[in-house]
């Protein structure tokens, strides 16, 4: 619905799902139907669809020749905080000017 996601079902009854502008697999269940998937459709990011979705990114529903309908949920990405990350650098910096300081006493 957003156009972040790309849903993908296969002949061989695998289905996959990508960040849309990179190409990214993020999701994918080999063999998830026994046979050829028909359709592929992602849960609406409507209030019913995101009951559906409880806590994760995606929801996507899909469809083989066998008449089966699964549920695949993407679970929601983690990423660092930008302080976090901003004290890890600086972290580094400190351990690389201690180590240069040890193995060259005069260094600094």
């Amino acid at each position: 619905d957003s156009g972040t996601f790309l849903g993908l079902g296969t002949v061989t009854g695998s289905v996959a799902i990508h960040i849309a502008f990179s190409l990214q697999r993020l999701y994918y269940v080999k063999e998830a139907h026994g046979i050829v998937v028909t359709d592929v459709a992602f849960v609406p990011e409507s209030r019913p669809g995101r009951e559906l979705l409880g806590g994760h990114e995606a929801a996507l529903l899909s469809v083989a020749v066998d008449s089966r309908c699964k549920l695949h949920l993407l679970p929601t990405r983690r990423s660092l905080p930008v302080w976090l990350l901003l004290l890890l650098c600086a972290g580094l910096i400190v351990a690389t000017i201690l180590l240069l300081q040890l193995t060259f006493p005069g260094f600094l």
